[in-house]
């Protein structure tokens, strides 16, 4: 009997993706993958399960396509129609299908999921900053989008930074007023940080103790 793992794996490339597959060796599959140079960052392994054919993957792949076949990463390449093994789903999403598996077949102890290491950890951060910086570009915050008011208080946090809590506040839709003088929150945030390092100004800022850019994010979607 072929024993293996069906294996779920991330990348902070495409956050919006899951690798589902399977490997007799899932270090040596990730070592494989991580050697190609056309992807940013590496993938990382967020859980396996233990299986005992190596088809299983095949039929966790149709459970996956029955339920909704737009969640799989399909594309036309010279006029064949090419199916990958990374669906639109969140890393929680996918694992929580797993679990319900090995739940159903009595094999809860086959499920693991791995912590990430912090290379891994740092790499997710980086992605989400370059993410961020790239969507201020294309659409730059205004309090506007967040339903805040001129006048109201928001609060520059930093772990570890002996500015956290600042208070500044809201001046007009894209600036706050804070010691006296104008600012974006990039240039706020630059400042009291006290760095020149290019960053997502929103990030380091909260309205009633959540992120801006969550906010943003919860009445965007």
């Amino acid at each position: 009997m072929s024993k293996g793992f069906i294996y779920i794996l991330t990348n902070p490339s495409f956050p919006q993706y899951v690798k589902i597959g399977y490997a007799a060796d899932v270090k040596q599959r990730l070592d494989e993958l991580n050697r190609s140079t056309a992807v940013p960052f590496a993938f990382r392994v967020y859980a396996t399960y233990e299986v005992d054919s190596a088809l299983s993957d095949k039929k966790l792949h149709s459970i996956l396509d029955k339920l909704n076949p737009a969640l799989r990463s399909t594309e036309e390449v010279d006029g064949k129609r090419r199916i990958r093994e990374f669906y639109a789903m969140t890393p929680e999403d996918a694992y929580s299908i797993l679990d319900a598996i090995a739940e159903i077949n009595g094999f809860s102890h086959r499920l693991k999921k791995w912590k990430a290491t912090a290379n891994e950890q740092a790499d997710e951060e980086l992605a989400q900053e370059i993410s961020e910086q790239h969507q201020e570009r294309l659409a730059p915050f205004a309090f506007s989008m967040c339903n805040i008011a001129i006048g109201e208080q928001i609060e520059f946090s930093c772990s570890g930074n002996e500015c956290s809590g600042t208070i500044c506040t809201v001046a007009d839709d894209k600036h706050v007023e804070y010691d006296g003088k104008r600012w974006s929150l990039t240039a706020l945030a630059k400042h009291l940080l006290n760095t020149n390092t290019a960053l997502p100004g929103p990030k380091y800022f909260k309205y009633n103790g959540e992120w801006l850019n969550a906010i943003r994010h919860r009445l965007e979607g």
